[in-house]
């Protein structure tokens, strides 16, 4: 079937700035990628996943423009013992990073490895599996062009999480990163993320998680006001393995985060939580699709925005239980906390179920500041902005309670209270 003109042009715009690396191990894969984006054409504003988020600032064929700033806060992560991988602009900074050597682990640039390398049966894999039912051109698109990333082989259990920093030096820069992340049978490792990344930034990380294995991921994207980014994280999971996840999305004009998650072993465990803030120009999308393909699986979405100055929040979660997925356990959540009249919060939960024996919720609400809450604060001598920040966090806890790690997760914590603080001044 042809693609509408509008889109066909759009997206030959786009290509027509980009071309496919040197050929190396990931070329076939690359290739078909291409072959994905040409077919289906780049996101428009009438494609039914994008209703809600106008995608053409990343789709245009030149960057925008997102100034630079003066960051004062302490680095991120920089009190956890980490193997830290360094990202300017899209691009491997060697000086920046850790030694990449680490104790049951193999990391690798996305740019090495020859005609031959363990990535070549991964690369782009989830990605094209992750198109049905719903199509993700961008994930396609960062497959096909993707420019530098890791490729991390686990075989024992990490000593140290692995930390992907990403910077942004340049008003123009566009970077397109692709990570695969392979886990072994019974290994486990904590992949940590943060980073206002580049001007414009496409990220994809494929998790491939064996059977026994687990994966912990924690992001956090901010501060850069004028970031425009998509992300896709897709993970595969087998049996009586973990994948969780945890997201804290801090200002920045334009951000996409897609998950796409696959249980196919029995008894395995996938839990995705966010919480974002934003503050006037800001417009974010957690767009997450769980499939259960497998018996005694648990997956749960939590996702909190708090959102003021007419910022905007949307969520759009699928839940799909196959037929024969009998004792899924499916749950999902969606709140967003609005701290004026002007802001706004989209939601789209589903659920689609072909097996009789589960137990599966969605719920999405959208309100005010609680007024007894604050009042109560207030009548004990606490001044109106604290105590609202106080509310704000306690909204916020159940997201960030999906995170294991309490020094992690007290991290998240104050850097929550810092935005808050900064925007109370």
């Amino acid at each position: 079937m042809a693609l509408p003109q509008v889109k066909q042009d759009a997206t030959e715009a786009r290509l027509a700035g980009l071309s496919l690396p040197d050929a190396d191990w990931s070329s076939s894969a690359r290739k078909a990628a291409l072959a994905r984006v040409q077919e289906m054409g780049l996101p428009g504003a009438r494609d039914e996943y994008w209703k809600f988020t106008r995608p053409e600032t990343l789709v245009q064929p030149d960057a925008p423009v997102a100034a630079l700033f003066d960051n004062d806060e302490a680095p991120v992560f920089g009190e956890v013992d980490r193997i830290q991988i360094v990202f300017v602009d899209g691009v491997f900074d060697a000086e920046a990073s850790s030694d990449l050597s680490l104790e049951g682990v193999s990391i690798t640039r996305l740019r090495e490895g020859g005609d031959i390398h363990w990535a070549s049966s991964l690369y782009g894999t989830l990605e094209a599996a992750g198109q049905v039912p719903v199509q993700r051109p961008l994930a396609a698109l960062n497959t096909a062009f993707a420019t530098d990333g890791v490729l991390i082989h686990v075989t024992g259990k990490a000593s140290k999480p692995i930390n992907l920093s990403y910077f942004h030096r340049a008003e123009t820069s566009d970077a397109i990163l692709h990570h695969c992340v392979k886990v072994d049978e019974g290994c486990e490792v904590t992949i940590l993320e943060n980073g206002p990344a580049a001007a414009r930034f496409n990220k994809c990380i494929e998790f491939d998680i064996a059977d026994h294995a687990t994966v912990h991921h924690v992001r956090m994207q901010g501060r850069d006001h004028e970031r425009r980014a998509a992300t896709h994280n897709f993970a595969r999971l087998g049996t009586e393995s973990a994948f969780k996840s945890f997201t804290l999305t801090v200002n920045g004009v334009l951000t996409r985060n897609e998950t796409v998650i696959e249980l196919t072993g029995d008894d395995a465990v996938a839990h995705v939580a966010a919480a974002c803030m934003g503050d006037g120009d800001f417009h974010h999308d957690d767009t997450v699709f769980v499939t259960h393909d497998a018996v005694n699986c648990e997956s749960r979405q939590v996702f909190k925005k708090v959102l003021r100055n007419g910022a905007t929040g949307v969520f759009q979660g699928k839940i799909l239980v196959k037929e024969g997925a009998q004792k899924t356990d499916g749950y999902q959540i969606s709140q967003s906390l609005l701290l004026d009249d002007d802001s706004q919060f989209l939601a789209k939960p589903e659920l689609e179920i072909y097996a009789d024996d589960v137990a599966c919720s969605h719920g999405s609400t959208s309100g005010a500041i609680d007024e007894e809450g604050l009042f109560y604060l207030r009548s004990r001598g606490v001044p109106e902005g604290p105590a609202t920040d106080l509310l704000t966090i306690a909204f916020l806890a159940e997201a960030v309670d999906e995170i294991e790690d309490e020094a992690l997760a007290a991290e998240v914590l104050d850097r929550i209270e810092a935005w808050l603080i900064r925007r109370r001044g």
